[in-house]
Parts: C-alpha cells; sequence; structure tokens
C-alpha cells in the first residue's frame, strides 16, 4: 500500500529568524520512501540538516520577513496492517536492558516521573506486568483524559494532564508514558503521521498525531492511548523522551502560525495508473 504524506505550513516573521524543524520521516523509514522527502519553502530559502541522537532528522534554516511557505509532498510504502499485537511480551529488569533503553527510563520536561511515580504504583504496581501492564495503562489513561483542543495547551505536562483529565493526543501520551517510565518500563514519545485508513467515517481534520513505543521483550511496541485501538498507517517523523525532543518547529525569534495542513491518504490504484 502507498501512502501520501504532507503538509503545508505558513509562519510569518517580522525580522530574519533562525528556525530548526522536525518534519521529514525518520532516518529509520526512509527506505520506504517511493518520493523524495523533500521540504520546499516559497520564498526560497537556503536550509542544512542533521541527524540529532534520537535519529531524527532536522532542518536548519533561516526565514526572511513576511509569510514563508514551508512544504513537503511524498509517499510511502506501508504494508497496510493494523499495529501487531505481542500478548506475551514480558517486561525486562533493568540490569538486562541495552543501554540505549536507559534514557527512556528517566523523567524530562513533560513526563515527570519523581512526581508520578507514587501514583503510577499505587494504580498499577498490583497489577499484571509486561504487555498487559502496558495496556492497563492505555485504557486507564485512555478512559481518564477528554480530549478537547480548546481547553488544551502545549506546556501541559504529564502530571498537570492527569490533574485537568483534558488533553489531546500529546497529553494522552505524556502520561502513559510516565506512568511505563516510573514502573521500570521504558517508554519512548513518537510523532508522526497517522491516517484514517481503515477507519469508518466521520474523519476528523487532519494533525500530526502523538503514540508511544514500550520496550517489552526486546523489542519496541506501538501503543496509542488516545486512539486505544490497532490502526493503520502510521508514519514516523520523530522520536524522543516526549514532545520536547520532536517539537515540529523551534524558531529562535517570534513567529506565527499563519496555515496549517496535513495529510495521509491512501494512494488508490486507478490513481496509480
Amino acid at each position: 500500500m502507498k501512502i501520501r504524506i504532507g503538509f503545508e505550513l505558513v509562519y510569518a516573521c517580522t525580522q530574519l529568524t533562525p528556525m530548526i524543524l522536525n518534519l521529514n520521516v525518520h532516518s529509520s523509514r526512509v527506505d520506504l520512501l517511493m518520493s523524495p522527502d523533500h521540504i520546499q519553502t516559497d520564498p526560497p530559502t537556503p536550509m542544512s540538516g542533521y541527524r540529532d541522537l534520537y535519529g531524527n532528522w532536522v532542518t536548519r534554516l533561516v526565514l526572511p520577513p513576511g509569510d514563508t511557505l514551508i512544504t513537503n509532498d511524498a509517499v510511502i510504502y506501508d504494508d497496510g496492517e493494523r499495529d501487531p499485537v505481542a500478548l506475551d511480551a514480558q517486561q525486562f529488569d533493568i540490569q538486562a536492558l541495552p543501554e540505549d533503553a536507559l534514557v527512556y527510563l528517566l523523567g524530562s520536561r513533560y513526563c515527570e516521573t519523581d512526581i508520578m511515580a507514587n501514583e503510577a504504583w499505587r494504580l498499577f504496581g498490583n497489577g499484571p506486568t509486561g504487555w498487559h501492564r502496558v495496556q492497563a495503562i492505555c485504557d486507564f489513561v485512555h478512559d481518564h483524559i477528554k480530549f478537547d483542543y480548546q481547553h488544551a495547551r502545549n506546556t501541559m505536562t504529564a502530571s498537570q494532564v492527569y490533574e485537568s483529565r483534558i488533553g489531546v493526543c500529546r497529553d494522552y501520551t505524556h502520561l502513559a508514558v510516565a506512568f511505563c517510565s516510573c514502573l521500570n518500563n521504558p517508554a519512548r514519545y513518537y510523532m508522526g503521521y497517522l491516517s484514517d485508513i481503515g477507519e469508518p467515517p466521520p474523519y476528523g481534520e487532519m494533525d500530526f498525531a502523538a503514540w508511544f513505543e514500550a520496550y517489552l521483550g526486546g523489542e519496541w511496541h506501538t501503543f496509542d492511548p488516545r486512539n486505544n485501538k490497532r490502526l493503520i498507517g502510521r508514519v514516523l517523523i520523530a522520536r524522543g523522551r516526549d514532545a520536547a525532543d520532536v517539537s515540529l518547529s523551534n524558531s529562535f525569534g517570534y513567529t506565527e502560525l499563519k496555515r496549517f495542513l496535513v495529510r495521509a491518504d491512501e494512494v488508490l490504484e486507478s490513481a496509480q495508473d
């Protein structure tokens, strides 16, 4: 199956403004691209890129005064299968974890393990472990939080969303990641495209999505507390400890986001001929 992915963003600046973007397909997924994943700007702007410590492809540029259109349009292969399930996957003891998983046990800007630890153990410490514990966390978070764009804010931390019980997909993910990390199960935050393929209408307005992976049975497994079901067509852009590591853009000066359009649509066979 082929999925057409892309976006249109318009940023307005009052002066020359340096910016870094996390908007390319993750380095671990580039082999699946069937057309180039190139960011373009109007007016044309010099760009350079680098790979950060999480393998995210980061773009550097300096926006001119006025409006700048930033776009991308690519096609990527997907196997068309729903997120896999591994009910027998078990949690590893800390001493058996690989070194590169240990960072995902540590607290971060939005996932305050020091604040959430006692509550995590109270809620989940006496239940099952492994896959079933992570799924229990997703079930709890899915039911605990009300999805609401209007009352969410981008500074909300896991402990704050736990108290307020209102948020968007990033907040669901932060809370679930925090609970997993508190329980000594590495969990890493994911951001990317998420299609509506295989889902019944009506469809909401397309946006970038957040989900997470938990380390179980020697592998990283996908979980999605916002939707709390196995879905088709996830395309990873960036991963890290939380949203601070995978921000779509970081500007070093005042900017206004004036347009925000995202697409992730199946390319039908008739459209390929």
